[in-house]
């Protein structure tokens, strides 16, 4: 039977970059979707100002997500990260600013 090898930090960081990369991607391409649907409504609000706080949302969402559930990929997590990340574009686009 093979040895398992230890975790190197490379390892450790391509497990947590592959962990937080649907939020990421969910972040920007929600804030991307929404300056094109609501062009005139954001035309004042900057893209990265939008894209940073869907994504931070959908993070936490999916952090939330795994210490609830103790495991990655729940399907709730996906759904609470997309109610998350569109609760995120509203308040960053319309609300304060």
């Amino acid at each position: 039977m093979p040895s398992a090898h230890p975790m190197t930090a490379l390892d450790a960081l391509t497990h947590l970059l592959n962990f937080v990369l649907p939020a990421l991607l969910l972040g920007g391409l929600a804030a991307g979707l929404a300056k094109l649907v609501w062009f005139r409504a954001l035309k004042s609000v900057p893209l990265r100002r939008l894209a940073g706080w869907a994504s931070a949302a959908a993070t936490a969402a999916l952090v939330g997500g795994l210490l609830l559930t103790g495991r990655d990929g729940a399907m709730l997590t996906y759904g609470a990260m997309v109610l998350a990340c569109a609760a995120a574009l509203g308040w960053a686009g319309w609300g304060r600013h």
